[in-house]
């Protein structure tokens, strides 16, 4: 620090790091607000919710460890850049997303953290020539920290680009994107550029890893499998989209349409792999459309944030109307905490009530059939059926439909769409 050694310098010392402690009990409130404003100011930065885990990880840990850098006076050339932020330069790159959006991201980044820096400052009741001290301290760490990692992430970035271009069939990939672009296309032409026949009728899936190491050759085994659990004479196509999801698509025989995504569900899944699936569909549109479904349908497994959802289908019960919602997961859970009340809680008894609720309504208030579907006596499902509407706080009769599409959207998204147990309030 510039005045180290001296009483004065001392004392910035210690009110850098007594700033530091306040700032970092708002470290999540902080990441939150970086990372929705990198969101919003970047377009590119927008997408599946996989990689804005990975983005507000690497926020979390760029400023972690500034903090510590502050805190316990580690010179910047001695900073490790965090992991995460490495990994989500490496992710970008493959995605074709541009170097320009990544360094313009921390460029935001910092602005919004040294935003915050003053801010605290501001509120601290520190003497303003203090105060002053202890910001140009601080903005000086940051700069240099922002310096070293961004040349670090963007050198991450080029290694990895550099290494995709060379390792993906770029032509293959290129074709079967302006293929799902909708544009008018030549189906022979297309046919022959992709070496896949899209007369056919096609099963679109997307497949991913909750891993970050490299797990193409698993995925691509995986969609083999499923080709051969519905016994399509064609080679499946599979294109990669970073090294840890894919896109895929297999013909299916006229004989196994209707039970094919059946077919698929009974492959045993691959360790920490995941896959969601469309509906088989004919030709150009339906190879298109399948893909679609497929990806709408993983955006439900991510969003519900369950390692035993290794395998989603859009016909499954409820996937298509949650796909919908998840859209929007903020709002949808806002929506739901509305009309459930206190029922839309994150305890083993509100899920037992709601489950018991649900069945009630899809089976036409029919407590008999409720009770046949959940192996329970008539008079449980009664019981439950009425601590629901207690627990809610309101009757069902006026907004039925909402209640049951509130229900669905809990089983779907499970405690990613609940509020806290009042023991973890």
């Amino acid at each position: 620090m510039a005045k180290s050694g001296t009483s004065e310098g001392d004392a910035v010392g210690r009110a850098a790091v007594d700033i530091v402690a306040r700032l970092d009990t708002r470290l999540a409130d902080i990441t939150r607000s970086v990372k929705q404003l990198l969101v919003d100011d970047i377009a590119e930065l927008r997408g599946e919710e996989q990689l804005q885990r990975l983005l507000a990880d690497t926020v979390e840990a760029n400023i972690g460890t500034f903090f510590s850098a502050i805190r316990h006076g580690i010179p910047v050339e001695f900073v490790q850049v965090p992991t995460a932020a490495i990994e989500y330069a490496r992710r970008l790159a493959q995605r074709d997303i541009s170097a320009n959006a990544l360094v313009r991201a921390y460029r935001l980044g910092h602005q919004a953290a040294l935003k915050a820096v003053l801010e605290e400052i501001r509120t601290s009741g520190l003497d303003p020539a203090l105060g002053l001290d202890v910001y140009d301290v601080m903005s000086t760490v940051s700069f240099g920290y922002i310096d070293q990692v961004s040349l670090a992430v963007v050198a991450a970035y080029q290694s990895a680009r550099e290494s995709w271009l060379e390792a993906r069939n770029s032509l293959r990939a290129s074709k079967v994107r302006e293929l799902l672009a909708g544009d008018d296309v030549d189906v022979d032409a297309m046919t022959t550029a992709i070496r896949y026949p899209l007369h056919r009728i096609h099963l679109g899936l997307v497949l991913w890893s909750a891993d970050t190491d490299d797990r193409l050759p698993e995925l691509e085994r995986q969609v083999r499998r499923y080709a051969e659990a519905i016994a399509t004479a064609d080679a499946p196509l599979f294109i990669s989209v970073d090294r840890v999801t894919a896109w895929a698509w297999i013909t299916v025989p006229t004989s196994a349409v209707d039970d094919a995504v059946r077919r698929l569900h009974g492959v045993p899944p691959g360790d920490h792999t995941y896959t969601a699936v469309g509906t088989p569909l004919p030709g150009a549109a339906g190879f298109r459309q399948s893909h679609r479904q497929a990806h709408d349908s993983r955006a439900v497994a991510v969003a519900s944030n369950s390692p035993q959802r290794q395998f989603t289908a859009f016909s499954d019960p409820g996937v298509a109307l949650a796909a919908l919602a998840g859209a929007d997961i903020e709002t949808a859970m806002t929506w739901t905490g509305e009309v459930l009340g206190p029922l839309a809680a994150d305890t083993e008894n509100d899920e037992r009530l709601r489950e018991t609720l649900f069945a009630f309504l899809r089976t036409g208030s029919s407590y008999k059939a409720a009770a046949e579907e959940l192996h329970l006596h008539t008079n449980s499902v009664k019981y439950r059926v009425q601590r629901a509407i207690e627990r809610r706080g309101r009757a069902i009769a006026d907004d039925r439909l909402d209640v049951e599409v509130a229900l669905l959207l809990c089983r779907q998204f499970g405690a990613r769409l609940l509020s806290p147990s009042p023991a973890e309030s």
